[in-house]
């Protein structure tokens, strides 16, 4: 993958983390309806896009795809700070670049946010997603969190 590639990843999942948490969405939602040919699509348009703000874009997609507002809040309840959308959106591209085969990228980002690995880095009132991405990645591979 090449360093715009890895950009690219980072920025989308980025705003994939920034939409769900704005939608109150698991994130395997978002990506779901966005899609295979959006993700593409918002990968072809991610060095445009990362020029505006992720709130303009966020409110594109919501708009373009149509999602509605669900109810996975896992922001409000939490006591400590929270990680930001782009610090998550860094381990989502970290593990993508691991995981994915060659040319098979967007459908590995598909496969994570759409895993059980989503929506446990999504709990931020455990501390999943302060451990080491290769944990994450040999969970996510084995299909539950290692111990």
């Amino acid at each position: 993958m090449t360093e715009k590639e890895k950009n690219d990843f980072f920025y989308v999942c980025s705003l994939i983390e920034f939409i769900a948490r704005q939608t109150q969405n698991e994130r395997g939602v978002i990506a779901e309806a966005i899609g295979k040919k959006g993700i593409e699509k918002l990968l072809h348009d991610a060095e445009v896009n990362h020029c505006l703000s992720f709130e303009q874009v966020s409110d594109e997609i919501i708009e373009k795809y149509g999602i509605s507002t669900g109810n996975f809040d896992t922001i409000t309840k939490c006591r400590y700070t929270i990680p930001s959308f782009m610090d998550i959106g860094k381990l989502y591209s970290i593990m993508i670049e691991d995981c994915a085969k060659q040319g098979k990228e967007v459908e590995e980002l598909m496969n994570i946010f759409s895993s059980f690995i989503s929506d446990q880095i999504s709990d931020f009132q455990t501390g999943v997603y302060y451990q080491n991405p290769s944990y994450l990645e040999c969970s996510y591979r084995e299909g539950y969190l290692l111990d």
